[in-house]
């Protein structure tokens, strides 16, 4: 369902709520990071889905970070922190490119912001992107590895990563190094073509989560763009699929 509300789309239900709900109680005290929060909506979700989870929150947009803080407050999402960083693969500093724009066929009156949900740290590929789609403004932000911020925070699991990072999916992963083996699960996305330069593509990812050990349940494509659910074999084996229904059956918890 597409949702041009932010209102609604707050109060619609994640598409892979009974994923979730299958893999954690509504009661766990889990840890959620939300990599690329744009303006945390998807933050939003996870906090109304499981109110006593910790969230953390990486926004690098400063307009973004504005919006977040006012999500925040509305909706009085305490258990959200905010991180102004990109996450990657490297601690400092780093160019990000601003997207901005709003499609031709599209009614400015309403409540969505088309053009901010594109911003990335890789160059963008213009042959592959829509046309209303720009990037005009080029900003210096901080960028922080998984890595840092599990051992300053002396983070033992990172229950579930939602990732949007526009091209960067695979340097974020790399930048959490060893302590890949101890995020339980995974909804990242993926794409079929360079929408930015040096993008790794959808056999790209499967292949780098595949080699650290985790497996590929869900995949969700919308022409050449989705997104994919992986889960850690260290933690849930899958014991059952029912392909007609795209319905999994999991040998709870092995690790905890």
């Amino acid at each position: 369902m597409t949702f041009y509300d932010r209102e609604s789309y707050v109060k619609a239900d994640s598409p892979i709520k009974k994923i979730l709900l299958k893999l954690f109680k509504r009661t766990d005290q889990i840890t959620i990071f939300d990599i690329g929060a744009c303006e945390g909506e998807e933050s939003l979700r996870y906090c109304k889905l499981f109110p006593n989870a910790q969230i953390l929150t990486f926004e690098p947009l400063p307009k973004n970070q504005d919006l977040i803080r006012g999500n925040i407050k509305k909706y009085n999402a305490n258990n959200i922190e905010l991180i102004s960083c990109a996450v990657s693969n490297l601690n400092g500093f780093s160019q990000f490119y601003v997207s901005s724009g709003h499609p031709d066929n599209e009614s400015n009156l309403l409540d969505w912001d088309f053009g901010n949900k594109s911003s990335s740290l890789l160059l963008p590929n213009s042959n592959n992107n829509p046309k209303w789609l720009e990037f005009k403004e080029k900003i210096s932000v901080e960028t922080i590895t998984l890595k840092k911020v599990i051992e300053e925070r002396e983070i033992s699991q990172i229950d579930f990563i939602h990732m949007d990072v526009q091209g960067a999916e695979l340097d974020v992963l790399k930048g959490a190094d060893k302590y890949l083996k101890q995020v339980k699960a995974i909804w990242l996305e993926v794409s079929n073509i360079e929408l930015y330069k040096g993008q790794p593509l959808i056999l790209d990812v499967e292949n780098y989560m595949t080699s650290k050990g985790f497996t590929l349940i869900k995949t969700e494509l919308e022409g050449q763009v989705g997104d994919q659910f992986y889960l850690n074999n260290n933690y849930y084996r899958m014991i059952s699929l029912f392909r007609n229904s795209i319905q999994w059956i999991y040998k709870k918890q092995i690790k905890s």
